[in-house]
Protein backbone atom coordinates (compact mmCIF):
# COMPACT_ATOMS: atom_id res chain seq x y z
CA UNK A 1 0.00 0.00 0.00
CA UNK A 2 2.37 2.75 -1.16
CA UNK A 3 1.86 6.28 0.02
CA UNK A 4 1.87 8.10 -3.30
CA UNK A 5 0.34 11.29 -1.90
CA UNK A 6 2.14 14.18 -0.28
CA UNK A 7 -0.04 13.89 2.83
CA UNK A 8 1.87 12.67 5.88
CA UNK A 9 -0.85 13.35 8.45
CA UNK A 10 -4.53 14.18 8.71
CA UNK A 11 -6.47 16.68 10.78
CA UNK A 12 -9.59 15.23 12.38
CA UNK A 13 -12.64 17.32 13.15
CA UNK A 14 -12.59 19.31 16.38
CA UNK A 15 -15.82 18.99 18.33
CA UNK A 16 -15.44 22.35 20.04
CA UNK A 17 -13.18 25.39 20.14
CA UNK A 18 -13.45 26.20 23.85
CA UNK A 19 -11.54 24.21 26.45
CA UNK A 20 -14.59 23.63 28.64
CA UNK A 21 -16.57 22.03 25.80
CA UNK A 22 -13.57 19.89 24.82
CA UNK A 23 -13.37 18.52 28.37
CA UNK A 24 -17.13 17.96 28.34
CA UNK A 25 -16.81 15.90 25.14
CA UNK A 26 -13.94 13.96 26.71
CA UNK A 27 -16.07 13.15 29.78
CA UNK A 28 -19.01 12.11 27.58
CA UNK A 29 -16.86 9.84 25.41
CA UNK A 30 -15.15 8.38 28.47
CA UNK A 31 -18.50 7.53 30.06
CA UNK A 32 -19.75 5.85 26.88
CA UNK A 33 -16.49 3.94 26.45
CA UNK A 34 -16.45 2.69 30.04
CA UNK A 35 -20.10 1.64 29.73
CA UNK A 36 -19.26 -0.33 26.57
CA UNK A 37 -16.26 -1.96 28.23
CA UNK A 38 -18.29 -2.89 31.29
CA UNK A 39 -21.35 -4.18 29.43
CA UNK A 40 -19.49 -6.23 26.85
CA UNK A 41 -16.97 -7.41 29.44
CA UNK A 42 -19.79 -8.73 31.63
CA UNK A 43 -21.30 -10.62 28.69
CA UNK A 44 -17.92 -12.13 27.84
CA UNK A 45 -17.40 -13.23 31.44
CA UNK A 46 -20.94 -14.58 31.79
CA UNK A 47 -20.80 -16.65 28.62
CA UNK A 48 -17.25 -17.89 29.18
CA UNK A 49 -17.66 -18.85 32.85
CA UNK A 50 -21.16 -20.35 32.99
CA UNK A 51 -21.65 -23.73 31.30
CA UNK A 52 -25.39 -23.14 31.07
CA UNK A 53 -24.66 -20.47 28.45
CA UNK A 54 -22.41 -22.69 26.34
CA UNK A 55 -24.92 -22.85 23.48
CA UNK A 56 -24.68 -21.62 19.86
CA UNK A 57 -26.75 -18.48 20.55
CA UNK A 58 -24.49 -17.36 23.40
CA UNK A 59 -21.35 -18.38 21.52
CA UNK A 60 -22.32 -15.95 18.77
CA UNK A 61 -23.21 -13.32 21.39
CA UNK A 62 -19.72 -13.71 22.86
CA UNK A 63 -18.25 -13.06 19.41
CA UNK A 64 -20.52 -10.03 19.02
CA UNK A 65 -19.27 -8.62 22.33
CA UNK A 66 -15.66 -9.04 21.18
CA UNK A 67 -16.41 -7.25 17.90
CA UNK A 68 -18.22 -4.45 19.71
CA UNK A 69 -15.22 -3.92 21.97
CA UNK A 70 -12.92 -3.81 18.97
CA UNK A 71 -15.19 -1.47 17.02
CA UNK A 72 -15.60 1.14 19.75
CA UNK A 73 -11.92 0.88 20.77
CA UNK A 74 -10.92 1.81 17.22
CA UNK A 75 -12.68 5.19 17.26
CA UNK A 76 -13.36 6.54 20.76
CA UNK A 77 -9.89 6.43 22.43
CA UNK A 78 -8.42 8.65 19.70
CA UNK A 79 -11.41 11.01 19.88
CA UNK A 80 -10.98 11.19 23.68
CA UNK A 81 -7.25 11.90 23.36
CA UNK A 82 -7.91 14.66 20.82
CA UNK A 83 -10.48 16.29 23.10
CA UNK A 84 -8.30 15.97 26.20
CA UNK A 85 -5.05 17.20 24.67
CA UNK A 86 -6.62 19.59 22.14
CA UNK A 87 -4.82 17.81 19.31
CA UNK A 88 -6.49 17.00 15.97
CA UNK A 89 -3.49 15.40 14.24
CA UNK A 90 -3.41 11.74 13.25
CA UNK A 91 -0.53 10.30 11.24
CA UNK A 92 -1.04 8.76 7.80
CA UNK A 93 -0.22 5.26 9.05
CA UNK A 94 -2.40 5.64 12.14
CA UNK A 95 -5.29 6.78 9.96
CA UNK A 96 -4.82 3.77 7.65
CA UNK A 97 -4.73 1.46 10.68
CA UNK A 98 -7.91 3.02 12.04
CA UNK A 99 -9.70 2.53 8.72
CA UNK A 100 -8.51 -1.08 8.51
CA UNK A 101 -9.55 -2.11 12.01
CA UNK A 102 -12.84 -0.23 11.90
CA UNK A 103 -13.90 -1.93 8.65
CA UNK A 104 -12.59 -5.27 9.93
CA UNK A 105 -14.67 -5.19 13.12
CA UNK A 106 -17.60 -3.50 11.41
CA UNK A 107 -17.79 -5.93 8.48
CA UNK A 108 -17.32 -8.93 10.75
CA UNK A 109 -20.16 -7.72 12.97
CA UNK A 110 -22.58 -7.47 10.06
CA UNK A 111 -21.70 -11.00 8.95
CA UNK A 112 -22.09 -12.26 12.50
CA UNK A 113 -25.52 -10.61 12.86
CA UNK A 114 -26.57 -12.47 9.72
CA UNK A 115 -25.30 -15.74 11.20
CA UNK A 116 -27.20 -14.98 14.41
CA UNK A 117 -30.41 -14.53 12.40
CA UNK A 118 -29.82 -17.96 10.86
CA UNK A 119 -29.27 -19.41 14.33
CA UNK A 120 -32.64 -18.05 15.53
CA UNK A 121 -34.33 -19.28 12.35
CA UNK A 122 -33.10 -22.84 12.82
CA UNK A 123 -33.84 -22.82 16.56
CA UNK A 124 -37.47 -21.75 16.08
CA UNK A 125 -38.45 -23.00 12.64
CA UNK A 126 -36.42 -26.25 12.55
CA UNK A 127 -35.84 -27.19 16.20
CA UNK A 128 -35.44 -30.91 15.46
CA UNK A 129 -32.47 -30.17 13.17
CA UNK A 130 -30.84 -27.59 15.47
CA UNK A 131 -28.24 -29.94 16.92
CA UNK A 132 -27.14 -31.23 13.51
CA UNK A 133 -27.14 -27.85 11.70
CA UNK A 134 -25.53 -25.85 14.50
CA UNK A 135 -23.08 -28.19 16.16
CA UNK A 136 -19.91 -26.87 17.78
CA UNK A 137 -17.88 -27.34 14.60
CA UNK A 138 -20.46 -25.61 12.40
CA UNK A 139 -20.67 -22.69 14.84
CA UNK A 140 -16.90 -22.29 14.88
CA UNK A 141 -16.79 -22.35 11.08
CA UNK A 142 -19.55 -19.73 10.76
CA UNK A 143 -17.89 -17.47 13.31
CA UNK A 144 -14.53 -17.84 11.52
CA UNK A 145 -16.21 -17.03 8.20
CA UNK A 146 -17.71 -13.87 9.73
CA UNK A 147 -14.31 -12.70 11.03
CA UNK A 148 -12.62 -13.72 7.76
CA UNK A 149 -15.08 -11.78 5.61
CA UNK A 150 -14.45 -8.68 7.72
CA UNK A 151 -10.69 -9.09 7.29
CA UNK A 152 -10.91 -9.41 3.49
CA UNK A 153 -13.26 -6.45 3.31
CA UNK A 154 -10.87 -4.37 5.40
CA UNK A 155 -7.86 -5.27 3.22
CA UNK A 156 -9.79 -4.37 0.05
CA UNK A 157 -10.99 -0.95 1.23
CA UNK A 158 -7.82 0.08 3.06
CA UNK A 159 -5.55 -0.83 0.15
CA UNK A 160 -7.80 0.90 -2.38
CA UNK A 161 -8.34 4.07 -0.33
CA UNK A 162 -4.74 4.65 0.68
CA UNK A 163 -3.34 4.05 -2.79
CA UNK A 164 -5.06 7.23 -3.96
CA UNK A 165 -3.25 10.50 -4.64
CA UNK A 166 -4.52 13.06 -2.11
CA UNK A 167 -4.12 16.70 -3.06
CA UNK A 168 -7.10 18.53 -1.58
CA UNK A 169 -5.66 19.19 1.84
CA UNK A 170 -5.57 16.90 4.85
CA UNK A 171 -8.65 17.96 6.85
CA UNK A 172 -11.04 15.06 7.51
CA UNK A 173 -14.48 16.39 8.51
CA UNK A 174 -15.13 13.54 10.93
CA UNK A 175 -14.04 12.52 14.45
CA UNK A 176 -12.30 9.44 13.06
CA UNK A 177 -10.80 8.40 9.72
CA UNK A 178 -13.83 7.50 7.61
CA UNK A 179 -13.46 6.47 3.98
CA UNK A 180 -16.04 8.82 2.37
CA UNK A 181 -14.31 11.84 3.91
CA UNK A 182 -10.86 10.65 2.85
CA UNK A 183 -12.14 10.17 -0.72
CA UNK A 184 -13.10 13.86 -0.78
CA UNK A 185 -9.37 14.65 -0.54
CA UNK A 186 -8.55 12.66 -3.69
CA UNK A 187 -7.94 14.46 -6.96
CA UNK A 188 -7.59 11.46 -9.29
CA UNK A 189 -10.14 9.39 -11.13
CA UNK A 190 -8.81 6.34 -9.31
CA UNK A 191 -11.13 7.16 -6.41
CA UNK A 192 -13.92 5.67 -8.52
CA UNK A 193 -12.44 2.22 -7.75
CA UNK A 194 -13.05 2.77 -4.04
CA UNK A 195 -16.49 4.22 -4.75
CA UNK A 196 -17.25 1.02 -6.67
CA UNK A 197 -15.96 -1.06 -3.76
CA UNK A 198 -18.15 0.92 -1.36
CA UNK A 199 -21.21 0.37 -3.55
CA UNK A 200 -20.40 -3.35 -3.64
CA UNK A 201 -20.08 -3.44 0.16
CA UNK A 202 -23.34 -1.53 0.65
CA UNK A 203 -24.99 -4.04 -1.69
CA UNK A 204 -23.69 -6.84 0.53
CA UNK A 205 -25.04 -5.01 3.58
CA UNK A 206 -28.43 -4.76 1.90
CA UNK A 207 -28.30 -8.46 0.93
CA UNK A 208 -27.54 -9.42 4.53
CA UNK A 209 -30.39 -7.22 5.71
CA UNK A 210 -32.80 -8.86 3.25
CA UNK A 211 -31.68 -12.32 4.45
CA UNK A 212 -32.26 -11.26 8.06
CA UNK A 213 -35.70 -9.80 7.28
CA UNK A 214 -36.78 -12.94 5.39
CA UNK A 215 -35.51 -15.09 8.27
CA UNK A 216 -37.54 -13.09 10.77
CA UNK A 217 -40.67 -13.22 8.65
CA UNK A 218 -40.42 -17.01 8.83
CA UNK A 219 -39.59 -16.85 12.54
CA UNK A 220 -42.60 -14.66 13.41
CA UNK A 221 -44.91 -16.88 11.37
CA UNK A 222 -43.66 -19.90 13.32
CA UNK A 223 -43.90 -18.09 16.67
CA UNK A 224 -47.48 -16.95 16.09
CA UNK A 225 -48.47 -20.57 15.40
CA UNK A 226 -47.11 -21.72 18.77
CA UNK A 227 -49.94 -22.89 21.07
CA UNK A 228 -48.07 -21.99 24.27
CA UNK A 229 -47.97 -18.35 25.36
CA UNK A 230 -44.83 -19.07 27.37
CA UNK A 231 -43.16 -20.48 24.24
CA UNK A 232 -44.11 -17.40 22.24
CA UNK A 233 -42.75 -15.11 24.96
CA UNK A 234 -39.43 -16.99 25.13
CA UNK A 235 -39.07 -16.94 21.34
CA UNK A 236 -39.76 -13.20 21.16
CA UNK A 237 -37.37 -12.50 24.06
CA UNK A 238 -34.47 -14.03 22.09
CA UNK A 239 -35.43 -12.56 18.69
CA UNK A 240 -36.55 -8.99 19.32
CA UNK A 241 -33.22 -7.77 20.81
CA UNK A 242 -31.34 -9.11 17.79
CA UNK A 243 -33.82 -7.46 15.41
CA UNK A 244 -33.47 -4.13 17.24
CA UNK A 245 -29.67 -4.26 17.01
CA UNK A 246 -29.76 -5.14 13.29
CA UNK A 247 -32.26 -2.38 12.49
CA UNK A 248 -30.18 0.33 14.19
CA UNK A 249 -26.94 -0.99 12.69
CA UNK A 250 -28.07 -1.36 9.06
CA UNK A 251 -30.31 1.72 8.83
CA UNK A 252 -27.62 4.13 10.06
CA UNK A 253 -24.91 2.53 7.89
CA UNK A 254 -26.97 2.72 4.72
CA UNK A 255 -28.02 6.29 5.47
CA UNK A 256 -24.40 7.30 6.14
CA UNK A 257 -23.08 5.90 2.87
CA UNK A 258 -26.06 6.38 0.53
CA UNK A 259 -27.52 9.72 1.61
CA UNK A 260 -27.64 12.33 -1.21
CA UNK A 261 -25.01 15.04 -1.11
CA UNK A 262 -27.77 17.67 -1.09
CA UNK A 263 -28.63 16.85 2.54
CA UNK A 264 -25.06 16.26 3.64
CA UNK A 265 -23.60 18.48 6.35
CA UNK A 266 -20.80 18.20 8.88
CA UNK A 267 -23.15 18.03 11.86
CA UNK A 268 -25.41 15.42 10.21
CA UNK A 269 -22.41 13.31 9.20
CA UNK A 270 -21.13 13.33 12.79
CA UNK A 271 -24.51 12.33 14.23
CA UNK A 272 -24.99 9.47 11.75
CA UNK A 273 -21.42 8.19 12.20
CA UNK A 274 -21.83 8.38 15.98
CA UNK A 275 -25.07 6.37 15.72
CA UNK A 276 -23.55 3.48 13.77
CA UNK A 277 -20.00 3.42 15.19
CA UNK A 278 -20.45 4.24 18.88
CA UNK A 279 -24.05 3.67 19.95
CA UNK A 280 -24.46 -0.05 18.97
CA UNK A 281 -21.35 -1.29 20.85
CA UNK A 282 -22.46 0.63 23.93
CA UNK A 283 -26.14 -0.39 23.95
CA UNK A 284 -25.96 -3.94 22.56
CA UNK A 285 -25.28 -5.50 26.00
CA UNK A 286 -28.27 -3.63 27.44
CA UNK A 287 -30.55 -4.65 24.57
CA UNK A 288 -29.58 -8.32 24.77
CA UNK A 289 -29.86 -8.56 28.55
CA UNK A 290 -33.13 -6.61 28.95
CA UNK A 291 -35.50 -9.33 27.67
CA UNK A 292 -33.29 -12.40 28.02
CA UNK A 293 -34.11 -13.73 31.49
CA UNK A 294 -31.41 -16.42 31.39
CA UNK A 295 -28.65 -13.95 30.54
CA UNK A 296 -30.03 -11.40 32.99
CA UNK A 297 -29.98 -13.94 35.84
CA UNK A 298 -26.43 -15.01 35.00
CA UNK A 299 -25.20 -11.40 34.86
CA UNK A 300 -26.85 -10.70 38.22
CA UNK A 301 -25.07 -13.68 39.79
CA UNK A 302 -21.78 -12.60 38.23
CA UNK A 303 -22.10 -9.03 39.55
CA UNK A 304 -23.02 -10.23 43.05
CA UNK A 305 -20.07 -12.65 43.02
CA UNK A 306 -17.70 -9.80 42.12
CA UNK A 307 -19.15 -7.49 44.79
CA UNK A 308 -18.98 -10.00 47.63
CA UNK A 309 -15.54 -11.44 46.92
Amino acid sequence: MPNISSVSEFLLLAFADTRALQLLHFALFLGIYLAALLGNGLILSAVACHHRLHTPMYFFLLNLALLDLGCISTTLPKAMANALWDNRVVSYKACAAQVFFFIFFFGSELSLLTVMAYDRYVAICKPLHYGSLLGSRACAQMAAAAWGSGFLNAVLHTATTFSLHLCRGNAVDQFFCEIPHILKLSCSDAYLREVGALVFSVSLVFSCFVFIVVSYVQIFRAVLRMPSEQGRHKAFSTCLPHLAVVSLFVSTVMFAYLKPSSISSVSLDIVVSFLYSVVPPAVNPLIYSMRNQELKATLKKLILAVIFT
